[in-house]
């Protein structure tokens, strides 16, 4: 791709798809001549000859569609698109083609420099003088044609380089459709500032390039012959499905590139789409009135558990909070009032979406449809109530939003209908990229009767449906509601939120030991101890006079224009005493876990381990004969003699080598042997399925960059990096806790731990209390088994103080940037422990040990830097029952 593109691409940090599809373009331009009325018919062999799969322009001029999956930015696209073909071709004029009035507005905003999403953003060319944006509603001022004119160059036939590139977006309706009485549009009148329609304008442009937004929506009559009128000298389409809305449907002739949903499914460009149904549903005991009154009740249960989900997310990762809405697909107009009567009514989940509903239909006019699409297209902001869309088959492409989760199809259509049509709207990511927090990343459809049939469509390679989640099991049937759940030392201090009702059996509470008066200067103090204090080498440190008396300088000092403000109105503080008390409570209630960073340090030894190649997954055909010259031409690695003259590698396994040591990882001095035993694997099992020493070197020759890099990735994994010694830096010696949220069901009390479970599988959306040992006065647990453990914990005398760690409290990379924290972390008289109970099952699980190395290793390394050594336990979950003992368990268990 030329140096411009590059940048381009760099500037619009385009992502994979997007670079590709640029990467396209400018070898199309390299191919057409880019004239006006050029012979489109030699123009399409000339593309063909290069892109097979280009059958036909379906256009009286070269137009070629990308088929870019909704979410992945077809938009930004267009504007790579044109700011590549302006610098590296000088063309400046453009005319971009909406399907409807949604997307027109959309495109017109997404073009306009201050835009959130303005497509040029980076792009300093555009800065300086950005395109001059016609439109449908402002072209007949003239303003096009006068910026023309204005920038004409004094010698005819020369572009000016410095002239504004014109950038006219229409809805097609402006050019297709005749008015009353058979007159023609507007756009194709005479405009006396020009002396002739704006339409015929734009025809006799010699460089204007048409592209079109949403391509399948111009595929009927009317439509073609309007584009073809344009005469433009290249099209660009770009659609999520490529092809004809008429009845059955026909693929696309000239599609030259396709990034289905698939690809962005397993790339992670969108949310994960996943069909929902209940246990042992049985769609025969339902009437269909009973069954869409499940569907939405239970579409209701996502949406409030999603919500929670994202409130939990946004607040623990520090990220702005999404609200989700819930879309319900109804089968025509009266059906959809008829829903939000309902759903508004009080016995449904008490009246709770009174007012949060709304319904979008054709029958919709006045103030009533202007009210309705207002709401439509704020229904992102979290200040709009709207959190039930009710819709008959109107919101189409256009409508893009990052925050429908939940969809209730109540309208009969088949799998793939289902599908196409309706999970397309709610794939975009709210974030912009996956979490990694299942809640957050997926989309649901609520489809007990069509389950099955949805879950065997997603059988297909080609299907963008993975999962199935059941209500009941992964979604709670009673609402949850997010709840924040302070440190021990906080509700003993009296400071953040107060504390839910005491759980039954739970040890009284002592009363707080910060007054109101002293909240504030408290509050200070903490702050002060996370920023300035946490290098000590413990937290006990806090309690020694020195570090007393700086923290207390610290704080008077921050305190003095607060007092000063407030000297009138409150008696004065003892800032002392305040900060004996938060330091001696943050003492007593904390593990002191400490943040390390481990390096080599000395003579440091890398490299790998020996092993054993899988060769499975590679059984390459031969390539012909003038694809591998032609490929041998342009690959840097080979030296061409002439014509198809190769110089040749002495062994086979050479043309392996030779890739392998070119990377910066690899020292061939050091690795030789074990090169050459890899690259042999390789060779003979190319042998065990080729025919002939001929098809092998072929092979080799045309693959070598695949096989370099499926051989480099295997090495990777059996890397190993030792050194005489390791140096351990600490950046924290403790870390003071902080809050944490959780989810739990509204109408639940907190439970006592030690009470039996008997839903076990609905564990997950329990809180438990009653703790003595925990620095949480409540916790959740994964499973029963963490909750039998939770007691052994509470019981063993030699036990001082437990917990689960929040979240980054620990961040043990096991592998590459994953990251491990185990389920809980324990302190007894002599030592610290990090424990991980897992299911017997599970115990061999290469994950499961690679966790375990790691952790393993932090222990000796947080040993050496703590008063107390660390070790790491992992337990089979069989062997965890109430007539255990802690003591027991780390003789056992401690690796």
């Amino acid at each position: 791709m030329k140096q411009s593109g590059n940048a381009i691409a760099n500037r619009l940090s385009l992502r994979l798809p997007q670079r590709e599809s640029l990467e396209i373009l400018d070898r199309i331009c390299d191919l057409l001549s880019l004239q006006k009325d050029q012979d489109a018919t030699q123009a399409l062999a000339t593309v063909r000859a290069e892109f097979a799969n280009v059958t036909d322009f379906e256009r009286d001029f070269p137009s070629l569609c990308f088929a870019l999956a909704t979410g992945v930015g077809k938009t930004r696209l267009m504007g790579a698109f044109i700011a590549y073909l302006h610098q590296a071709e000088r063309i400046r004029h453009f005319f971009v083609l909406a399907p409807n009035l949604t997307i027109y507005n959309k495109l017109i905003s997404d073009f306009t420099p201050g835009s959130r999403k303005y497509v040029f953003q980076g792009l300093s060319d555009f800065v300086i003088q950005p395109p001059e944006i016609i439109t449908g509603d402002n072209y007949e001022s003239g303003r096009g044609v006068r910026s023309e004119r204005l920038s004409q160059p004094a010698i005819p036939g020369l572009k000016d380089p410095d002239a504004p590139v014109h950038i006219n977006i229409f809805n097609i309706s402006k050019i297709n459709s005749e008015v009353r009485g058979g007159a023609e549009p507007r756009i194709k009148r005479l405009q006396e500032y020009i002396g002739e329609s704006y339409f015929e304008y734009l025809s006799e442009l010699d460089d204007l390039v048409l592209l079109m937004d949403e391509s399948h929506r111009y595929r009927g009559k009317a439509g073609m012959r309007a584009i073809n009128e344009l005469k433009p000298i290249l099209g660009l389409e770009l659609t999520a499905t490529p092809r004809t809305e008429t009845a059955g449907g026909a693929d696309f002739k000239n599609v030259i590139y396709s990034y289905p949903l698939s690809s962005a499914l397993r790339d992670g460009f969108v949310k994960e789409p996943a069909v929902a149904t209940r246990e042992n549903f049985r769609a025969e005991n339902y009437d269909e009135a009973g069954l869409e009154k499940l569907k939405l009740e239970d579409g209701v249960r996502i949406h409030e558990h999603t919500k929670v989900q994202l409130d939990i997310y946004a607040r623990e990762n520090m990220k702005p909070l999404v609200k989700p809405f819930m879309l319900v697909v109804a089968k025509d107009t009266t059906h959809a009032n008829d829903l939000q009567k309902r759903i508004e009514a009080e016995d449904f989940f008490g009246g709770r979406y009174k007012g949060r509903v709304i319904t979008v239909h054709s029958n919709q006019a006045g103030d009533e449809k202007d009210e309705t699409v207002q709401q439509l297209l704020s229904v992102e902001d979290p200040a709009n109530p709207t959190e039930i869309v009710i819709h008959v088959n109107m919101l189409k492409e256009g409508w893009d939003v990052t925050n429908l989760y939940t969809i209730v199809p109540l309208r009969t259509a088949n799998s793939r209908t289902l599908v196409e049509q309706s999970i397309g709207r709610g794939l975009r990511l709210p974030y912009g990229k996956r979490t990694g927090v299942p809640d957050v990343d997926r989309l649901t459809i609520v489809s007990h009767d069509r389950f099955q049939e949805i879950v065997d469509h997603a059988n297909d390679p080609n299907s963008i449906i993975r999962t199935g989640i059941v209500i009941g099991r992964d979604i709670p049937y009673t609402p949850t509601k997010a709840v924040t759940i302070e440190p021990v030392f906080m509700t003993q201090l009296g400071l953040g939120i107060a504390p839910a009702a005491p759980t039954p059996g739970a040890p009284p509470q002592p009363a707080p030991t910060i007054s109101e008066p002293e909240r504030k200067t408290a509050e200070v103090t903490m702050q002060v101890i996370r920023q300035q204090f946490e290098r000590l080498t413990r937290s006990g440190d806090l309690k020694t006079r020195d570090v007393q008396q700086r923290i207390t300088a610290r704080v008077t000092e921050l305190m003095q224009p607060v007092q000063g403000e407030l000297a009138s109105i409150l008696p004065p503080v003892d800032v002392a005493s305040v900060v004996e008390r938060v330091t001696s409570a943050i003492a007593e209630r904390t593990i002191d876990i400490p943040k390390i960073i481990v390096t080599p340090k000395g003579e440091v030894t890398v490299g790998y381990q020996d092993f054993d190649l899988d060769c499975a997954s590679f059984r390459q055909p031969p390539a012909e004969k003038d694809l591998l010259v032609q490929h041998l031409m342009n690959n840097q690695r080979f030296k061409i003699v002439s014509g198809d003259g190769i110089v040749l590698e002495k062994n086979l396994e050479d043309y392996i080598v030779r890739g392998l040591i070119d990377k910066d990882d690899i020292n061939y001095d050091e690795h030789a042997e074990l090169l050459y035993k890899l690259a042999g694997q390789m060779v003979r099992h190319l042998q065990s399925y080729l025919q002939t020493p001929e098809d092998v070197l072929n092979v080799l020759q045309f693959y070598q960059t695949q096989l370099v890099t499926l051989i480099h990735a295997q090495m990777n994994q059996h890397y190993v990096e030792r050194a005489t010694e390791y140096e351990v830096t600490v950046s924290k010696g403790f870390q003071t806790l902080t809050s944490s949220m959780a989810a739990m069901q509204t109408d639940q009390a907190i439970l006592p731990f030690r009470a039996p479970v008997e839903e076990r599988l609905l564990i997950r959306g329990m809180l438990f209390g009653g703790f003595s040992k925990c620095l949480y006065p409540t916790q959740k647990f994964d499973s029963d088994t963490e909750r039998r453990f939770a007691i052994i914990l509470e019981d063993e005398t030699s036990v001082l103080k437990w917990l689960k760690p929040p979240k980054d409290v620990l961040r043990i990379y096991y592998y590459q940037e994953e990251v491990y924290q185990p389920d809980f972390v324990v302190e007894t008289a002599t030592a610290r422990y990090l424990c991980e109970p897992k299911r017997a099952s599970e115990m061999t699980d290469e994950v499961v040990l690679l966790k375990a190395k790691a952790a393993k290793l932090w222990c000796q390394h947080a040993s050496t830097v703590s008063e107390k050594p660390w070790h790491y336990l992992l337990i089979p979950h069989d062997a965890i029952s109430q007539s255990s003992t802690f003591r027991n368990l780390t003789q056992r268990f401690a690796l």
